[in-house]
């Protein structure tokens, strides 16, 4: 009963729900601030589609860009989309205030869509990070290691290890529900095993790689003494590399305070208010929304893209073969 007191308290914190015959249900009078919050999570989610979509029409309409690194963004954008089309209006329906509550199918459905996607992400960059190595600390192998075969099936292993991590997990949950007693394997795959196979393992390969990659470049930066174009082609290496680097330093911004939460939420006997929850679920959403714009910043190539597509070129003539600057 204590329990249910702190529930309800924490509960009407959220501006868009209200208790209600012992129930939380979405408020019929929803308050300026609740109108406002998703008017700027519709418009945020409407940014994110439109953003990785023009990553995707960018790559597979302009053949400059057929690169192995630009399908593997290609996959990570598509991931991405798929937050903006799915995750971020099941998430407005059913935040993580009513799921905690409410654990419907409809938010086990979210959280489905959430934990696969998420993971897909960064399997994505760890596959985008092991493409760098081989750039930048392997040059002269790169091509022959790294070709379109073996992208498919980095992206395939990166599609379906996500669907399994995300099934496995929301299994467990269920299962964790129905029993009282020997759930230990359960408990430990949805808050455990789950966040370490589908972030903190990943991300630790990636830091380890890019620390790699940062130590070779210095080196190759300080000993180069090849020809202009050699050095030219050193130079865009090097600059693609960072340009992901910084994707993966803004998902981790985005990810690691959630993850960090979740994990003292599981340790610790105080509980994580539910605000906080809620807005760093929001936080690592909008890691979908930042890519694209990060692409556009850094690559000149991808403004380019952008600029023609957006001023519908691409329908007044055939311009997939242009020299994108």
């Amino acid at each position: 009963m204590e329990q249910n007191n702190k529930t309800d308290v924490s509960f009407t914190l959220h501006p868009c729900y209200e208790v209600m015959n012992a129930s939380y249900i979405r408020t019929t009078n929803p308050s300026a601030i609740c109108i406002l919050l998703q008017i700027f999570l519709a418009l945020l989610s409407a940014v994110t589609v439109c953003g990785n979509l023009l990553v995707i029409i960018a790559v597979i309409y302009f053949k400059q860009l057929h690169t192995p690194t630009n399908y593997l963004i290609v996959s990570l954008a598509a991931a991405d989309l798929q937050v903006g089309v799915l995750v971020f209006p099941l998430s407005m329906v059913f935040t993580v205030t009513l799921c905690l509550h409410n654990e419907d199918v409809f938010c086990k459905v979210r959280g489905s869509f959430d934990i696969s996607l998420s993971t897909c992400s960064i399997l994505n960059l760890c596959c985008i990070s092991i493409d760098r190595y081989h750039a930048v600390c392997q040059p002269l192998t790169y091509r022959m290691k790294i070709n379109n075969g073996v992208v498919v099936v980095m992206m395939v292993v990166c599609w379906g290890l996500s669907a399994l991590i995300g099934i496995s997990v929301i299994t467990a949950g269920l299962h964790n529900e129905m029993c009282e007693e020997k759930c230990l394997i359960d408990v430990l795959m949805a808050n455990t095993i789950g966040p370490i196979l589908s972030f903190y393992l990943p991300v630790i390969i990636m830091l380890c790689i890019y620390l790699k990659i940062f130590l070779v470049a210095l080196k190759q930066a300080r000993s180069i003494q090849n020809t202009k174009s050699g050095a030219t082609v050193s130079k865009m290496e090097r600059k693609a590399t960072k340009t992901l680097a910084v994707v993966m330093g803004v998902f981790l911004l985005c990810w690691t305070p959630f993850f960090l939460c979740i994990t003292f939420h599981q340790v610790s006997q105080n509980s994580v208010p539910v605000p906080v929850i809620e807005t760093l679920n929001w936080l690592t959403l909008s890691n979908s929304t930042l890519n694209p714009f990060i692409y556009a910043f850094f690559y000149s190539w991808f403004r380019s893209a952008f600029r023609i597509i957006l001023s519908g070129k691409i329908f007044q003539s055939d311009c997939a073969n242009v020299k994108l600057t």
